[in-house]
């Protein structure tokens, strides 16, 4: 009999995400309930979630929730069927794993943050997962590698920049272990939360934790005998370095204006023998619609107008499902009362008004870019570090500084309020 495997891949759910102050519950509620039918009509024996569970590190209840329910309800489901899970750059490493003990139970493996065994050595017994299939055989060794952060890259001596060698070097000794304790027939895989080398990244919806391309990790961090590897972080569903297995899953649902255009993906992922045999892309189904206004950018107001006014009507679409809608706009000069002609136009209208953008012509720049100055609340950590910097420097912050202070960041923001 072939010793096949199946396993479905998504990473990065953000529950409890809000666009522009608007809840995303109800969408995340239809794709867990749609994840857990596809998990039980495709037979899939394994669950890998790659990172970012949550939106923040102190995620508000109903997110929790969301979790939870899912993962009992899937267990309820299929009960033989093992969950993978790693913490993304968003999630709180001991929030996430807290329920360790009882998840195990479950069939739920946790790994929130890098595990070791006193200061130096590597817990291996949690990052290498074995993955049975549905007669109970392990058929595949899975190294689970959670979003590693500045505090696990321990630079070795003569490193210049310990981030590179340092990931490689986590990198190869748990995947060496996965190969050490691999039967025959068994495939080695990886999953991990991090930044690939050509990676397409979105505008907004996905947190500056690296600076620029220097950080991007080298496709050839996983080596050939690696059947497939299951990535978290880009929220564009792709494939690296022209690799059919080695892919961002994207996530389940657009979490910027920037991703409304594309569709969202599971990937279900068949092997056999110890190799690849397939693997499919599962679009999500879209429960809400994002719509952006005019779709090739701003225009002036009356070509606007007219626009709006062929938007179909609401016809008693519920709230939760009304499309969300960004429009943006070009004026010549400031028309206080552009805003309330776009909200009368759109009475009646299916769409809901989200954000209006202003840009002026000649300027090219956004209406809140355009003024002297903008409220602390509209900018975010990270620019109010960089501009406290150059008051007092010249030039942008060195590497090593910006990745202290995020550090510093999230463990700030994953503390309880």
């Amino acid at each position: 009999m072939a010793r096949r495997l199946r396993l479905l891949h998504t990473a990065d759910w953000h529950l409890g995400h809000t666009l522009r102050e608007d809840p995303r519950d109800f969408e995340h509620a239809c794709f867990l309930d749609w994840l857990l039918q596809t998990l039980e009509a495709r037979e899939v024996d394994a669950l890998v979630v790659a990172g970012d569970v949550f939106h923040t590190s102190n995620p508000p209840a109903s997110a929790q929730k969301a979790w939870y329910s899912f993962l009992a309800e899937l267990h309820r489901r299929l009960p033989e069927l093992t969950v993978v899970v790693i913490a993304g750059n968003h999630d709180s490493a001991s929030r996430l794993e807290a329920p360790e003990t009882l998840l195990r139970a479950m069939r739920v493996h946790v790994v929130g943050g890098l595990p070791r065994l006193g200061r130096e050595a590597l817990d291996l017994e949690r990052l290498v997962v074995p993955l049975p299939g549905r007669d109970g055989q392990v058929r595949a060794r899975l190294a689970a590698i959670p979003f590693l952060r500045p505090s696990d890259l321990r630079g070795a001596p003569g490193d210049s920049d310990p981030v590179i060698p340092a990931t490689r070097r986590i990198y190869d000794e748990v995947l060496g272990e996965c190969a050490r304790r691999a039967g025959p027939g068994e495939a080695l895989l990886a999953m991990g939360h991090c930044y690939m080398v050509g990676g397409q990244v979105s505008e907004l919806s996905e947190r500056r934790v690296q600076v620029g391309n220097q950080l991007a990790l080298p496709a050839d961090l996983f080596p050939e005998t690696v059947a497939y590897v299951a990535l978290g972080h880009l929220h564009r569903a792709q494939r690296v370095g022209g690799r059919d297995q080695v892919r961002y899953s994207g996530s389940p649902i657009p979490l910027s204006m920037d991703e409304a255009r594309q569709r969202q993906h599971v990937l279900l992922v068949d092997l056999e023998e110890g190799g690849l045999a397939d693997l499919q892309a599962l679009e999500v189904p879209r429960s809400r619609e994002l719509m952006r206004l005019p779709e090739q950018g701003p225009q002036a107001l009356e070509q606007v107008l007219e626009l709006i006014r062929g938007l179909p009507p609401a016809d008693g679409i519920p709230e939760v499902r009304r499309p969300l809608l960004e429009v943006l706009l070009r004026l010549e000069r400031p028309q206080p009362e552009a805003q309330q002609q776009i909200e009368e136009a759109l009475e009646g209208r299916a769409p809901r008004l989200i954000r209006l953008g202003v840009s002026y012509t000649g300027s090219g720049a956004d209406l809140v870019e355009a003024q002297p100055q903008r409220s602390l609340s509209e900018l975010q950590p990270d620019e109010v570090f960089r501009r406290c910097y150059e008051r007092s420097h010249q030039g942008e912050p060195p590497p090593e500084l910006l990745a202290a202070f995020h550090e510093l960041l999230e463990s700030v923001q994953g503390e309880p309020e």
